[in-house]
């Protein structure tokens, strides 16, 4: 079969149940910095490349800056009408078919919320869904919780790039987790399971986990179990 390139994602919003994806703008700038506000540590900072801000105006500057181009494609997380955190689609390649989540920033708020995990099969749906053959996840070697989280979301560990970038003055290995078009179906299905209302009692508590919903997709290797075992200094919880 003749591969056919998809289209690259626009600016157009991506309806959930529990969130909204819309893309970023200038007035989301207040109510994501209160958000980002209430991480008084920082811990979410560790491993981007932006960030902290000091102010308002010094994150208006960034965001004015992230919202002009289209590689990463910005995007506010919205919750009950009130952005509470971003995301993007990046490193965007319609001729090879391969798109990846990452400048992930989730607030204490989000984090460990379905709205949190909802957000990223939305990204992970929209992409396979428009065509892409492959969706790539892409953090810090050190970051553990990032790790983790692409491992729940039915991303395959790939391996470690060492000495990949620099970011604060400081080296990044970078760990690479993707998923393909064929564990689609397998992976949409997880999904549409664990955000079922009856996988969930009347306080929120998940009865089956997400994890085990995908873990006969994760490719396993000696490496990808080694990320289960708890690591010191790990930072902050990503879904």
């Amino acid at each position: 079969m003749t591969y056919s390139q998809p289209p690259r994602p626009d600016r157009s919003a991506i309806e959930g149940r529990f969130c909204q994806l819309v893309p970023l703008s200038l007035h989301h700038a207040a109510d994501l910095f209160a958000a980002q506000a209430e991480d008084a540590g920082g811990a979410m900072w560790a491993y981007m490349p932006n960030g902290p801000f000091a102010d308002l105006a010094a994150y208006e500057a960034w965001l004015a800056s992230a919202i002009a181009g289209d590689d990463p494609l910005q995007f506010a997380v919205v919750v009950a009408g009130r952005a509470v955190g971003t995301m993007s689609l990046m490193r965007i390649d319609p001729g090879a078919g391969t798109i990846e989540i990452g400048y992930v920033a989730f607030p204490p708020a989000l984090q460990r919320t379905i709205a949190a995990t909802e957000a990223f099969y939305l990204l992970i749906k929209w992409s396979f869904e428009a065509g892409y053959r492959r969706l790539e996840w892409k953090c810090n070697a050190l970051n553990v919780p990032s790790r983790m989280a692409a491992l729940r979301l039915g991303l395959s560990y790939e391996g470690v790039f060492r000495q990949a970038a620099v970011v604060k003055g400081r080296n990044r290995d970078t760990a690479w987790f993707a998923a393909i078009d064929v564990e689609w179906p397998q992976l949409y299905a997880a999904f549409e399971a664990w955000l079922d209302a009856a996988n969930f009692d009347g306080e929120g508590r998940q009865h089956v986990s997400l994890s085990s919903l995908t873990a006969e997709i994760v490719a396993h290797s000696v490496a990808a179990e080694a990320l289960t075992r708890p690591a010191p200094g790990q930072v902050g919880a990503l879904v």
